[in-house]
């Protein structure tokens, strides 16, 4: 059994220091995962606060221990797909730069400007190729469309990248 299972297994009998140290296992990457899909570091904050409440109120029902990163990052895309939704209801742009005091995960600004001319679905599917791990069928389950269909869209959407940074 492995150091994170074991953790699990605690935290879902309730034990809060166990999910502490889960959470402190995952969270760059949520944060980096939320960064790159909204596009703005306090949306990313609050869908990764919203999403580790949920992970915490839900553990219990969390039945593969070794599913643990997946299932949160799950728990993730779906807080990032909400904000989506409410952007579109509330039709407010949230670009902006990443402050200085914000790890550059990029290391490019060329790269960044690139990818955040994404659109929100292909933000979304290249993030969790990236920084979720996530397979072709597993991003179309989440994201209930046909994995073809997200192979294709992560295909074109690196096309897309490599366009726009060939041009500079």
């Amino acid at each position: 059994m492995t150091e994170e299972v074991i953790l699990v297994e605690a935290a879902k009998k309730g034990d809060k220091n166990a999910f502490t140290q889960l959470y402190g296992r995952v969270y760059k990457d949520l944060y980096r995962f939320a960064y790159y899909t909204l596009n703005n570091s306090h949306e990313a904050e609050d869908a990764v606060s919203e999403a580790v409440l949920a992970a915490y109120e839900g553990i219990g029902r969390l039945k593969d221990a070794d599913a643990f990163h997946r299932w949160i990052f799950k728990i993730l895309v779906n807080k990032c797909r909400q904000r989506f939704r409410s952007r579109r209801k509330d039709m407010l742009p949230l670009n902006e730069e990443i402050p200085d005091t914000e790890i550059d995960y990029a290391q490019n600004e060329d790269v960044k400007a690139a990818f955040f001319t994404l659109s929100d679905q292909e933000r979304l599917i290249v993030s969790m190729f990236l920084f979720g791990g996530y397979k072709g069928e597993e991003i179309g389950h989440i994201l209930h469309i046909n994995h073809s269909t997200v192979r294709s869209k992560y295909r074109r959407s690196l096309k897309k990248l490599e366009q726009l940074l060939s041009r500079e």
